[in-house]
Formats: structure tokens, C-alpha cells, sequence
């Protein structure tokens, strides 16, 4: 696989991970899986809205689901994404440092 192919299908990832609500939506899952009635209570969003953004986090691999009865039953597959949402936060928290070190410096 060449290393452009490489950097195109890693950016489609961060893509995938660049709205809010697919990250809470993978924060919903990291613990168990969830049915679509309880994500929509977390995330308090209109169904359709959430529908979309699980339609993306699923044809990128991310999650999966299954029925149960009525209920749609979603899950993560790649636990790896959360490292990934770990060192997004951890590096938030790294730059929020950085920039208060400069305002006590400027003060």
C-alpha cells in the first residue's frame, strides 16, 4: 500500500472523528454497548440526526450493530479510536496548559 494511500484512508478516520457527536457517541459506547433509545437520552439529539452520525462511525469500521427484538444494539469494534480520543484530550489539555503559561507570562 503506498504511503499516500496510507495518509488518504488516516485522514478519512480523523474525518470521521471530526464532530462532536460521534466523539460523544463513542464516549455513549466505550464502556458497553447501547441501544439507539438510550445514545438519543445521552445526546439528546433528533433521531435522524443521530441515525446519520451512526451511518458514518459504522461505514468507517468504528461500530457496528445488531437487532434485539425492536431495538438496534450498537457497539464499538475498533477500540482504538479511543486512544485516539485520549490523546486528542490529553493533547486539549497539553495546549490549554501552554496557553495559560503564556497569559500568566503576558500579565
Amino acid at each position: 500500500m503506498s504511503d499516500d494511500i496510507v495518509f488518504k484512508l488516516t485522514a478519512e478516520i480523523f474525518k470521521t472523528l471530526s464532530h462532536p457527536a460521534r466523539v460523544k457517541i463513542l464516549r455513549t459506547l466505550e464502556q458497553e454497548e447501547r441501544c439507539v433509545c438510550e445514545i438519543i437520552e445521552v445526546l439528546d439529539i433528533e433521531q435522524s440526526n443521530l441515525s446519520q452520525h451512526l451511518s458514518i462511525l459504522k461505514k468507517q469500521g468504528i461500530i457496528d450493530s445488531r437487532k434485539d427484538g425492536q431495538k438496534v444494539i450498537y457497539r464499538i469494534v475498533s477500540k482504538s479510536v479511543l486512544d485516539l480520543i485520549n490523546a486528542a484530550e490529553r493533547m486539549l489539555g497539553e495546549q490549554i496548559g501552554y496557553n495559560q503559561g503564556i497569559l500568566k507570562y503576558l500579565k
